[in-house]
């Protein structure tokens, strides 16, 4: 889910789902379908909300994207995971298991942001994004890595964008969002999608190395038909 999941949300469903800033997963999830309780007691943290849940098989945790949500609530967890000795460093608590999804049809509660982005990307309040093609051996617009991707897939790309979306700690991962001015919102090719142990911040702008892969599928509706993985940035 300072950001998710673990993707297991960036992978659950549109959670997208996703990891939290700095939380990650211990142990391998098993799927599960829809988690829906009262809500017992809630606990914030900068990008996400646990929630301890009475549902019809007892009690159970559950993490969402941030959300306004109050005791006594009820909730609806959707294409959800569950996740055995998931730490929370934000917490300090390791939760024996918990249920990672999407905020979904509640009585009382509203979901704020979702790291998933499957749909076009918006970026934030950040200016103009016009970055110039970054130069070099395999340089690439990020239209370019979008439209061509299968032609591209598994080869190793350069891309400098501005960033438009960043969540942290997702599936051990940051996750970060490029637009460099080119491609079109309407046909999601204005926005690729990149992991990398590195740090960046919305408004930076970076050029990126990374591998491209197609087709990539977390679970829990984590999938992208094209992203770059194991990318180094740069400013």
């Amino acid at each position: 889910m300072k950001k998710l999941f673990t993707l297991c949300l960036l992978a659950v469903a549109t959670l997208t789902t996703a990891a939290w800033a700095a939380d990650a997963p211990a142990a391998k999830p098993t799927v599960a379908n829809v988690v829906s309780g009262e809500v017992l007691e809630v606990k914030n943290v900068e990008s996400y909300t646990y929630l301890r849940l009475k549902t019809k098989d007892g009690e159970t945790w559950a993490a969402v994207n941030k959300a306004t949500v109050k005791k006594g609530d009820k909730v609806t967890v959707e294409n959800t995971m569950v996740m055995s000795n998931f730490e929370s460093k934000e917490l300090k608590k390791t939760f024996p298991s918990i249920v990672l999804g999407n905020l979904g049809g509640t009585t009382g509660a509203k979901a704020e942001s979702s790291p998933h982005s499957g749909a076009a990307v918006k970026p934030a309040d950040i200016g103009p994004i016009k970055v110039a093609k970054a130069s070099g051996a395999n340089a690439r617009t990020v239209a370019e890595i979008v439209t061509k991707a299968v032609e591209l897939k598994d080869k190793s790309v350069k891309v400098s964008g501005k960033v438009v979306k960043f969540n942290a700690g997702i599936m051990g991962k940051n996750w970060v969002h490029l637009q460099d001015g080119t491609g079109a919102a309407a046909s999601n090719t204005n926005d690729i999608l990149v992991t990398t142990d590195a740090q960046a911040k919305v408004g930076d702008v970076v050029t990126v190395t990374g591998t491209v892969r197609n087709d990539k599928d977390f679970g829990a509706g984590y999938s992208y038909k094209v992203m770059i993985e194991e990318a180094i940035l740069q400013p």
